[in-house]
């Protein structure tokens, strides 16, 4: 028997990350995998704090995870590549807060199997294919389109597989709108396999391999096959169509190479070290996360090595040909090494930290302008050599926001140190100098938005919507001994002083009415604030003054000084009207309580009221029965 189970805290780790405007709106967005849980973050853009929108478990390893734009489209879509065998397509829909699945296709077994597709994901970038791998033999591509509706369609699958194959690395190939193409780092082990000797997996080579979608005849083929000279780790696709150069570039150990179709000479450069680093300067260098950057006029790519340091590489091209003559890196700032990572067109670097907290990066500088060396395919090295820099602190990136990452948990401690009687959590966390010991405690944590210094000592306060469909509340109320202070919930919060409340006086009771109306209950009477701001105010008789209230979406109910009862009901043109009956109490009221509109009805039709004589009168509130008549008294 297999159960789903969650989990008390989601993991904090973050192990893919794409950016993209999964919501239609003009808003940039970063979808998140976790594991388990898919999540879409939101940056504020004007305080930079990354917000979570909607977070999502999956029952399921999340192994890849692309976003793609039809041509002409308006949204992303999300693809997900995961171990349950399937490929899956999500649109987020912003009216329900909820990934709305479009498509999901089998095409295998469950499970992290070496042959079964879900560990690799490749888009075309103009949005017309996705290829979906396994690290071993099994590849497929699917079609993707419209229908007349324009509604979007997946074809079935197309095989591209080759057995004794290991991937390495896939992308996709900008190849403008020419049939879509992906790159592949694949290694042959078939005549290793069948070498008992060991001499040919010596002699194996890794190969970069290009798979071409026939549009015309529907099918995948291998077009073009190359032994590399050295075994790379990542493939970094390179922007074409009219945007760039296109091809890929293959970052392998101590060097990265261009390379492209046609007449396009590889293009190798040494990737640059530390000056006196300390790490054994024998060890090769690897770039393990790239990011890229591009508009109509320029791009560029981000990548960083496995020591954190992050060099922007551009390519130079020849004006008469479109081909390229030379790498250029220029270290950029060195940051925590990332999982991923991704530029957002605002201006931001979002970096999922593998070790300690998530980092949230404003690019205040291109790093075009200062005096770090720049580094270039260009320039004569002997076999071997390789650049030096010197790192330093950041200089072109702004820390904005950080989100917490306990990952990884070294050791565990459960101890009640502070005597809080629930036992806390003492973790160690992290690696090397981003260390960390932090203290978990139960409970949910709350989060402090805005601090509004405040005039005196209030008595009371309440949060209220503007409409019955407003998913937040609109207003902070906050009552005082002579006067009411009604603040405004937005981007900051600060005082308003246009939305019909009265505030001379000290308030009750004020709550949202009907589907878009507000009420305030004060000592001298009831304001019913409509939508349009118009005001329909009652005031108490005479010397009498209200005491006590209770309210709900419908109906008010007040007691006045003396022990008098008053009923209000709303009718269905949204008029608040007081009902002719009123109720004598025998003592003076001290508390009052009044239940939700049930669903499907008009009214509560119970109102509790407690007495200074230790009673507790129930009165009925329906007029089929006799509004304000006592129905039972319970002493206490």
């Amino acid at each position: 028997m297999y159960l789903y189970n969650l989990t008390l805290q989601k993991a904090s780790n973050i192990t893919h990350v794409v950016h993209g405007n999964f919501s239609g709106a003009k808003y940039q967005e970063i979808a998140v995998g976790r594991g388990k849980v898919l999540e879409l973050l939101r940056p504020d853009p004007n305080s930079g704090k990354v917000q979570p929108v909607l977070s999502v478990e999956v029952f399921g390893v999340i192994r890849s995870l692309l976003p793609f734009r039809l041509t002409g489209g308006t949204k992303d879509y999300l693809i997900v590549g995961s171990d349950s065998g399937r490929i899956v397509i999500l649109e987020y829909n912003s009216a329900k807060n909820v990934f709305d699945k479009v498509h999901q296709e089998t095409f295998g077994k469950s499970g992290c199997r070496r042959i079964v597709p879900g560990q690799y994901l490749a888009i075309d970038p103009k949005g017309r294919a996705v290829m979906i791998g396994a690290v071993e033999k099994q590849k497929f591509v699917y079609i993707l389109n419209r229908d007349s509706a324009a509604r979007l369609t997946i074809s079935s699958p197309l095989e591209a597989h080759k057995s004794h194959t290991i991937v390495y690395s896939m992308v996709g190939v900008d190849v403008g709108f020419e049939n879509p193409m992906f790159a592949c780092l694949e290694l042959d082990y078939e005549e290793a396999d069948n070498d008992p000797s060991g001499d040919a997996a010596q002699a194996t080579q890794q190969t970069l391999t290009f798979y071409e979608l026939d549009l015309g005849l529907n099918h995948v083929v291998r077009k073009y096959s190359e032994p590399l000279e050295d075994y790379g780790s990542l493939l970094i696709q390179v922007p074409g169509g009219g945007e760039g150069p296109s091809g890929v570039l293959i970052c392998s150990e101590n060097y990265i190479t261009y390379k492209n179709f046609g007449e396009q000479e590889d293009i190798r450069c040494p990737i640059p070290r530390r000056r006196n680093d300390l790490d054994d300067p024998e060890r090769g260098m690897l770039f393990v996360c790239s990011a890229t950057h591009k508009t109509k006029s320029m791009f560029f790519i981000l990548a960083q090595t496995e020591q954190g340091d992050i060099f922007k590489i551009t390519l130079e091209t020849s004006k008469e040909e479109d081909v390229v003559s030379e790498i250029r890196l220029k270290y950029f700032d060195t940051v925590p090494v990332a999982s991923a990572m991704c530029v957002l067109r605002t201006g931001f670097l979002f970096v999922a930290s593998e070790f300690g907290n998530h980092a949230f990066y404003q690019i205040a500088h291109l790093g075009d302008d200062d005096d770090e060396v720049e580094f270039s395919s260009a320039i004569a090295l002997e076999e071997g050599e390789t650049f030096h820099f010197a790192p330093r602190g950041l200089k072109n990136l702004v820390l904005v926001d950080e989100i917490e990452n306990l990952s990884p948990i070294m050791a565990c401690q459960i101890a009640d140190l502070t005597n809080e009687d629930t036992p806390q959590l003492y973790v160690a966390c992290g690696r090397g100098p981003r260390s960390s010991l932090r203290v978990l405690r139960h409970g949910l944590e709350v989060s402090e938005m805005a601090i509004s210094e405040l005039p005196g000592h209030p008595n009371a306060v309440w949060t209220v919507k503007q409409t019955a469909h407003d998913d937040y509340d609109a207003y902070i109320v906050v009552s005082f001994v002579n006067a009411t202070l009604v603040l405004s919930i937005g981007e900051t919060v600060e005082e308003v002083t246009d939305t019909g409340f009265l505030g001379t006086a000290p308030t009750l009771s004020c709550s949202q009415l009907g589907d878009d109306a507000l009420v305030q209950v004060y000592p001298g009477g009831i304001r019913h604030i409509r939508s349009d701001r118009r005001v329909n105010e009652w005031k108490a008789p005479g010397r009498k003054s209200i005491v006590k209230c209770a309210v709900n979406e419908r109906q008010v109910v007040i007691a006045m000084s003396g022990g008098e009862l008053v009923y209000f009901e709303m009718d269905m043109a949204g008029q608040l009207n007081e009902y002719t009956e009123r109720k004598e109490m025998s003592a003076d009221v001290v508390c009052m309580g009044l239940g939700r509109v049930p669903s499907g009805e008009q009214r509560c039709r119970f109102v509790a009221v407690g007495l200074s004589d230790n009673t507790v009168r129930i009165i009925s509130l329906d007029p089929s029965v006799r509004t304000c008549r006592l129905l039972f008294m319970e002493s206490l």
